[in-house]
This record gives C-alpha cells, structure tokens and sequence, in this order.
C-alpha cells in the first residue's frame, strides 16, 4: 500500500511494516481532474497532501489580476498552505492541479497524533519542515541574487522534466518574469 509514501517515509526514518501500516491508514487517497482546485484563497484549509501522480501549482492572484506561482509540486512532494493550516486562518493561496492528480491527504489532528504517538513520526515531519524552509530560503536568494538568465537555467537544470509539464507562461510566472522574457532566454 502507497509504495511511494514508504519510500518517503524511508529517506528519513525506518518503520516497521506494522508501524507503516498503521501511519498509513491516517492517509486518504483522492483523484483530482486537470483544472480542479484543492485549496481555494479565503478557505480554511484541513488537509497537507503528498502527491503520488501528477502535477500542481500554488499561486496567488495580486490586486491588478496577476498570478504569483510560489510554488509546483510534482510526484513525492508534499504541499499545503502550511501557514493557513497551522494557524487556522483562511488560505491565501488557490493550489490547482495542472494535471490530473492523485493525492493521499493527511489532516492536520491526524499528522498530531501520529507525532505525539511515535517519535519516528515527529522526526519525520520535523525534518520534511525544516527541508522545505531550507528550500524557500534558496528560492528566495536565487530571486534576489540572480538575473533572469541565471533563474531560468538553474530551475531547467534542477527541473529539466517541469519544462515538458508546465506551459511557458507558467514557468514565467513562477520566474517573476513575462512570458515574452521568458522566450528570449529558452530560444538560447
């Protein structure tokens, strides 16, 4: 069962099969059609979710109508809006899959109890949370410290296979630059 949630699990801590199973069974798959949203802007958000199949973005739309991608998260890769799900406030984000998605979703009581029964679990969490804000932190210093150039090729070498997924004017967004930009740099 969700082989690749065992081997995400497996890349930080070491579980027993029945220590898998029974954290597994906190976990609920979910399919999602292209175009479907699972976090919308001003909801309140329950769920973090580890995607076994597909593709989304995290964006948000500023007061002139433009989109900010903060985020895409593709196969074993965990997605959220974390700020609204631990603080309880409403989202800030719409997260839209791009492709259709298969999830499994873990609901914030249920992440709680599985770290204050199991340590392992604890661990876990603790250290997917402290890799993302180590991620946030590069993406932020690449977007200050680099050129448009530079931006582009470090995401294509790092993500060579989101440049066959996701349309241009995504991958603009996401870069903080216009599509038109963008084509310049990819034509080299």
């Amino acid at each position: 069962m969700y082989p690749a949630l065992r081997q995400q699990f497996a890349e930080f801590v070491q579980l027993s099969e029945e220590e898998f199973d029974y954290v597994a069974s906190f976990f609920r798959p979910k399919k999602f059609k292209k175009h479907s949203i699972i976090i919308q802007s001003g909801e309140l958000v329950n769920h973090e979710y580890f995607v076994i199949k597909g593709l989304l973005k995290t964006a948000t739309i500023d007061e002139k109508g433009k989109e900010h991608i903060l985020q895409f998260a593709m196969e074993n890769w965990w997605v959220s809006d974390y700020q609204a799900l631990m603080s309880r406030e409403r989202s800030q984000f719409n997260i839209e899959c791009l492709e259709n998605v298969e999830l499994l979703y873990l609901s914030l009581s249920d992440k709680n109890k599985l770290c204050a029964e199991m340590h392992k679990m604890e661990h876990f969490f603790r250290l997917k949370a402290t890799s993302g804000l180590i991620n946030t932190q590069k993406r932020v210093l690449v977007l200050i410290k680099n050129d448009t150039q530079s931006r582009y090729n470090l995401l294509f070498d790092q993500y060579p296979l989101l440049f066959q997924r996701v349309p241009k004017a995504l991958v603009a967004s996401y870069l903080g630059v216009s599509r038109e930009t963008l084509s310049r740099f990819s034509a080299k």
